[in-house]
């Protein structure tokens, strides 16, 4: 009986790692194996035409030493420190207005959270290429409005960075759907004792609804700051490959995706995609650590 029970187990676990099977491949095809092989060529000068030369850290030098990687760094960083807290805060704000039941709410709320599917779409970075053009509607809505004739605001080394700032908020949906499920999971019974005892409602938001909501906003948070440290197709599209004007839209994954399709530096490129994690990681650790002191955690 106890070996028979004991063939049964094992056949069921077989069938279990059956099933997993192809997850597994694909995970070792496409993931791990391709991770080993990059960090190699990450210490050897490779064009993908000749071998690989074992070159030790020089490839990590030049990232850090090349002014166009440090620009791109600069121009990342800038892009995630502006469009992540823009994001966060919107979202946040739309949850609010929608957390209330009314009639035709699930409409407005799938509208709203329609072009957060659509944001990362070379579609719609075409779309915002035209808008903040020269003679895009930006610029039609100003002149005929309040009679301004506007640059190309994708054009200009000052402003291009901003309109891709601006092509972020679109992304907000996601985070505004856990922002509601959080706030919808608030006990009403918080807000009416603390009703009684007089607060009004900047008191109740920042006193009850911003603490409480902490765990949704650290999560947002983590993953809004790898999702814009990763951002590419928006530069890509509406600076047509080139990270311009004068490499203001250049960023990290843009430079590495020329060094290596372009140059056909594979050995750099993987330098420079293995800096980009440690990046993200160290962020993500960063984060992980100062969430203890801010973080609430309803017990």
């Amino acid at each position: 009986m106890r070996k028979r029970s004991n063939k049964i187990r094992m056949g069921k676990s077989w069938e279990a790692y059956a099933f997993l099977m192809p997850w597994m491949i694909g995970l070792l095809a496409f993931t791990i194996i391709p991770m080993i092989m990059s960090l190699y060529f990450s210490f050897t000068r490779y064009d993908m035409a000749n071998p690989p030369r074992w070159i030790g850290w020089e490839n990590y030098i030049n990232v850090f030493t090349d002014s166009r990687a440090r620009n791109s760094l600069r121009v990342t960083f800038t892009f995630v420190f502006l469009s992540v807290p823009f994001q966060l805060c919107f979202a946040l704000l739309l949850a609010s207005v929608f957390k209330k039941n009314r009639r035709g709410i699930s409409i407005y709320r799938a509208i709203y959270y329609l072009p957060s599917l659509l944001g990362g779409s070379v579609a719609v970075a075409l779309l915002w290429r035209n808008m903040f053009g020269r003679d895009g509607f930006i610029n039609r809505f100003l002149y005929i409005i309040f009679g301004i004739e506007g640059r190309s605001w994708i054009g200009h080394p000052d402003t291009a960075l901003y309109t891709l700032v601006a092509l972020a908020l679109w992304q907000f949906g996601g985070s505004m759907v856990i922002f509601l499920g959080g706030l919808k999971n608030i006990s009403t019974d918080y807000y009416e004792a603390a009703e009684i005892d007089g607060a009004n409602r900047v008191q109740l938001f920042l006193r009850i609804t911003m603490p409480l909501l902490t765990p949704m906003i650290f999560f947002n948070l983590v993953m809004n700051i790898i999702g814009a440290f990763q951002a590419f197709t928006s530069a890509f599209i509406v600076s047509g490959g080139g990270g311009g004007p004068v490499d203001s839209t250049m960023f990290f994954s843009l430079l590495l995706y020329i060094r290596a399709f372009e140059q056909f530096n594979m050995g750099l490129a993987s330098a420079m995609a293995w800096v980009l994690l440690l990046i993200i990681g160290f962020f993500t650790v960063i984060n992980f650590a100062l969430s203890k002191k801010w973080v609430h955690y309803d017990e």
